[in-house]
């Protein structure tokens, strides 16, 4: 089996670096069969880096919904709910990718995306102390997926 793990996200925006953190993490376990990727979040480029993979693992922050910090999972059967996935400067992010993937007949075989709530979303380095407690945990889950 072959993985794709994708950390979206700028790790100068706070909170918005908890996709890259993550995917670095999971990069220093040198997994087998597992490729790891940083990405800036643009949809189409997106799609175009999954193809050829058993399974793909997106991380991505979310916007705050009241739980900074909280994990949650979507396995992609539904629509992502879009309006936690910020886009930044991009208006086809990965809610938008996923469904022009559907749609095409090009999601992969198994696709995960983990949210984990931000807070902080403002221009710096550093994770909010919530989001930084979640970062093992976010890692270790999927890690334990591919």
């Amino acid at each position: 089996m072959t993985a794709l793990v994708v950390g979206i996200g700028h790790p100068f925006r706070r909170d918005d670096g908890i996709g890259p953190a993550v995917a670095e993490a999971v990069a220093a376990k040198a997994l087998p069969g597992v490729t790891v990727l940083v990405h800036h979040g643009e949809g189409t480029d997106l799609m175009a880096r999954w193809p050829g993979f058993d399974r793909v693992v997106v991380v991505d922050a979310t916007q705050p919904a009241g739980s900074p910090g909280q994990i949650r999972q979507w396995d992609c059967a539904e629509p992502l709910p879009a309006r936690l996935f910020p886009k930044g400067s991009h208006q086809f992010g990965l809610a938008e990718a996923v469904e022009m993937a559907r749609l095409l007949g090009q999601l992969p075989p198994v696709l995960t995306v983990i949210g984990v709530e931000g807070e902080d979303f403002s221009a710096g380095r550093g994770l909010s102390p919530a989001v930084d407690q979640a970062l093992p945990a976010a890692a270790a889950l999927v890690a334990g997926m591919v």
